[in-house]
């Protein structure tokens, strides 16, 4: 029920047909093109040669990462955004909750980016697509909480939402925000950071990451694992960190009861 992959904006210097050649050495299943290098909304060309390499290596296209924010003046451009996720044949769209947290926002930019939350999903929906929120700080979902209540607000069948580890969070509150969105979540970004963004190698985060596949087992509905932001951006490290995912993925128990977690990030090796 859970695919692996990558989101191309790990290696954003790498022509489009390297992050799929790599990908699929890696022995990783899908990748997350982003639309701000490797696959531009604007751009045909670029789509279809994205879309090319992904079939060569055998990769299937799990969602386009655009940075859509559902801000005033953006809705114009979605359109153009759907239509480039059909051409790439992704199911899914990656968009972002606003320009601010939700501490942040005034009740008026909720207001606004619900509506366009909602008449994206509306345009998506037509496209037979899906929508997922990124889940990320000065956002409307930087908490688990608000991102509930967005959803709710957005009220629209196809749009759910990513989860990645909170900075900072020790891994029981990380794990615990990972269970309550339950369902609702449609792809994890896959990266090791401790303390605040110091990137580590995956394995130096055991037990969060063996947790969150015990969680994903749990669900009745497909999910992805996403590897994103490798230490030093260094696309030699790529399977070596693809290994540690699916060993990660192996090592979970998915049984009914409570992963066995710790307060904050051991540095045990899988």
């Amino acid at each position: 029920m859970t695919r692996t992959g990558l989101c191309s904006v790990t290696f954003r210097r790498l022509p489009a047909a390297e992050v799929a050649r790599r990908a699929a050495e890696a022995g990783l299943e899908v990748v997350e093109w982003g639309a701000d290098v490797h696959a531009p909304p604007a751009d045909a060309d670029a789509l279809r040669a994205v879309r090319d390499a992904s079939e060569t290596y055998g990769l299937g296209c799990c969602s386009y990462g655009s940075y859509f924010r559902a801000t005033p003046g953006e809705l114009d451009a979605f359109p153009a955004i759907a239509r480039a996720a059909v051409l790439l044949g992704a199911p899914r769209v990656r968009v972002w909750a606003g320009g601010a947290g939700s501490r942040a926002a005034t009740p008026q930019e909720r207001s606004e980016t619900v509506a366009g939350l909602r008449e994206a999903a509306r345009i998506a929906a037509d496209h037979r697509l899906e929508l997922a929120l990124e889940f990320h700080t000065k956002t409307l979902t930087d908490t688990v909480a608000s991102t509930l209540q967005l959803l709710d607000e957005v009220g629209a069948d196809n749009l759910r939402t990513y989860w990645q580890p909170p900075l900072d969070a020790p891994d029981e509150e990380a794990l615990a925000g990972l269970m309550t969105l339950g369902d609702r979540v449609s792809a994890v970004h896959v990266f090791s950071w401790w303390p605040a963004n110091h990137r580590l190698p995956l394995a130096d985060r055991e037990d969060l990451w063996t947790g969150v596949f015990d969680l994903l087992k749990r669900r009745s509905t497909p999910v992805e694992a996403l590897l994103e932001f490798v230490p030093g951006d260094d696309p030699d490290v790529l399977t070596r960190e693809a290994t540690t995912l699916r060993r990660a993925a192996a090592l979970a128990p998915g049984t009914s009861g409570r992963p066995t977690i710790r307060g904050r990030p051991g540095r045990e090796r899988l």
